[in-house]
């Protein structure tokens, strides 16, 4: 069966004026792919936000450091493994880098995933953290939309503005082509309700993503298509 089944895989790069991205993505963990830039096998000794099991290797660097934190938190629970760098104009602040690589890793996510065919498609979730608690549910449904309420209250957590939080759900339910819905429930600290959300992204993604045994090739959709 391994041997039929396709890799989930996809390697990419975005250079603008603004940031300059790398990143190589396996949504089923593991390996990645062949053509996956040389820098970004030598980056994964050098970021603080790394971890390397048996199934997962996860290396994040955007120079900023929240931002590390939250997708390592997502590409950890979703099952991942995620390499990416960028270098992004953080002399003008940190909006340009925070958009830039959320939209990457959705086009990146789009690029692996391909066709929802045989998928579950749908993926709903809850995260705690502490006193937070956050909800996440997922929709493959090739129609980009995201509603993101988290109640967020300071202006910034680290070096991240608060505001680019719900943008970064955002940047990346576009690029993904996914409908997503991630709200915070209750929760007092900002980090906690910041990280339970992204926690609970990622176990709706992989819950959507999922293989559902006997449906291969089926379309999960009554119109019989997920296309434009």
């Amino acid at each position: 069966m391994g041997s039929t089944t396709k890799p989930r895989w996809a390697a990419f790069a975005r250079d603008t004026n603004e940031t300059k991205i790398q990143l190589a993505l396996n949504l089923d963990g593991g390996a990645f792919p062949p053509e996956t830039d040389a820098r970004l096998k030598a980056a994964t000794e050098e970021s603080h936000a790394s971890q390397t099991s048996k199934s997962q290797t996860i290396s994040i660097n955007t120079g900023i450091g929240f931002l590390d934190h939250m997708l390592h938190a997502l590409t950890k629970h979703a099952g991942w493994s995620l390499v990416l760098m960028c270098k992004g104009d953080l002399h003008i602040d940190d909006h340009h880098t925070a958009e830039d690589v959320c939209l990457a890793l959705g086009y990146a996510f789009a690029s692996a995933l391909g066709s929802a065919s045989g998928l579950a498609r749908f993926g709903s979730a809850y995260a705690p953290l502490d006193e937070a608690l956050s909800r996440a549910v997922v929709d493959l449904s090739n129609r980009p939309f995201c509603v993101a309420d988290l109640g967020l209250k300071r202006e910034k957590i680290g070096d991240l503005s608060t505001e680019m939080i719900p943008h970064c759900f955002q940047s990346f339910a576009q690029a993904a082509r996914i409908t997503l819905h991630v709200d915070c429930l209750r929760g007092e600290n900002d980090h906690h309700r910041a990280e339970s959300a992204f926690k609970a992204l990622a176990v709706a993604i992989r819950n959507a993503t999922t293989r559902i045994p006997g449906k291969e090739g089926e379309v999960p959709s009554t119109k019989g298509t997920l296309s434009v």
